[in-house]
């Protein structure tokens, strides 16, 4: 491969954009206020849209804009005229589902177009399809193993790019396409708007015992036998790139910017030292155990190696491990008086031990013994979110820098 895998990671809004930016995306993934299947991120607007295209543009990172849904006739209004607006913006790519969007699309821009995993591509056939319809890029199902994906790069054309998922949540249903939430909410998973049923608990009732609830396995409290492991493929990405992989994507467009920036620079660390020949088990786990540090549930390979069978299911709980709070955002450093502006975001205290990491290999740890206020006005407690503090530290920061610390037990 002659062109470096790139890093796509999401954007669900402003902020995180440019938090995954600063943390070493190549690429980020966002969507306006339709045609996307994340109606429960904030998104973008058209003017929000177009300021982000330029901040990426201008720091070399492409942007992709997802339209992903499954349409009924009645989601199609407005769809040209939006997708003019789009190419007029300057994105890179539409990350497309369905046929007619897609030519709909063809129709009436120039932007590259992606075929999304919710269209379900798992062989070369279908790849073969797409390409001739003028597809750029084809996003693989999550459900193909190692070799399905080494078969599929040498039966397409070479300069067909190919997407796979590494990092994020899991759906139980085949690449996204869920009916659970319509049916149990009236909530449209396939055209944007899931509410997560396969993360409730579930038991079983025998129907002529009305009220009298079995766990599906030995809990009674019952079980979230549909709740999956999130995905992560940091160890294997040297594997994902011989096997032709053009492109690296992480899920969480609803997910916090700490989550953004921890996992994307993970991501990009570990692709980097692949590149340096640095790349072995050590450096893959120290960066596991870094995105360990943010909200997560445990981990799976999914479909890597072939069937999941259970390992790729969470039955006791839908509850996410936290270890870590993220405190705070830098705004600034004042390098002649060594201060800090910080932007809190969790309560933290003084004398809190606290690990600060940027886009480095490393995180600095340090013991914080001055907080104040703007006014000068000494703080013990920082416990109002968004407050802007200033910290007294030795060590240079940059802006977007963040600062985490250990959740006592």
């Amino acid at each position: 491969m002659d062109k470096k895998v790139e890093l796509l990671a999401p954007a669900g809004d402003m902020e995180r954009l440019k938090t995954a930016i600063k943390f070493g995306a190549n690429a980020v993934y966002m969507a306006g206020n339709s045609f996307g299947l994340r109606k429960n991120a904030k998104n973008f607007d058209t003017q929000t849209m177009r300021q982000a295209v330029k901040y990426a543009h201008d720091r070399n990172v492409k942007v992709h804009v997802t339209m992903n849904i499954v349409p009924h006739d009645k989601d199609l209004n407005g769809i040209v005229e939006y997708i003019k607006e789009l190419d007029d913006i300057g994105v890179d790519a539409l990350i497309i589902s369905d046929p007619g969007i897609f030519q709909i699309a063809k129709d009436n821009c120039h932007i590259d177009l992606h075929i999304s995993t919710q269209a379900s591509v798992t062989n070369s056939a279908t790849i073969n399809f797409w390409y001739k319809m003028g597809a750029k890029r084809i996003v693989l199902a999550r459900e193909l193993s190692l070799n399905e994906i080494i078969e599929i790069r040498k039966n397409v054309p070479k300069d067909l790019e190919l997407e796979c998922f590494v990092h994020g949540a899991m759906c139980i249903s085949y690449s996204g396409r869920c009916l659970l939430s319509n049916y149990m909410t009236g909530r449209d998973s396939n055209r944007g708007d899931c509410a997560h049923a396969c993360r409730w608990k579930y038991s079983l009732q025998e129907e002529t015992r009305p009220g009298q609830y079995y766990p599906v396995v030995e809990d009674e409290d019952g079980t979230f036998i549909m709740n999956s492991k999130d995905l992560c493929l940091l160890e294997d990405i040297d594997k994902l790139i011989e096997a032709g992989i053009n492109s690296f994507k992480i899920e969480g467009r609803m997910k916090t910017s700490f989550y953004v920036a921890t996992v994307t620079r993970s991501y990009r660390q570990a692709i980097d030292a692949y590149y340096e020949g640095n790349f072995s088990k050590e450096i893959s786990d120290k960066y596991v155990d870094e995105i360990k540090k943010v909200s997560h549930r445990h981990f799976t390979k999914g479909f890597l190696y072939g069937k999941p069978d259970s390992e790729g299911q969470i039955y006791e709980s839908s509850s996410y491990i936290r270890n870590y709070d993220f405190i705070g955002v830098v705004l600034a450093y004042d390098s002649e008086n060594k201060v800090a502006t910080i932007e809190q975001r969790n309560r933290f205290f003084l004398n809190d031990e606290v690990e600060i990491f940027g886009n480095s290999k490393d995180f600095l740890k340090f013991k914080i013994d001055n907080i104040k206020k703007l006014n000068g006005e000494d703080v013990e407690v920082a416990n109002k979110a968004k407050e802007k503090l200033l910290i007294k530290i030795d060590y240079p920061l940059e802006k977007g820098d963040i600062l985490r610390k250990v959740i006592e037990n």
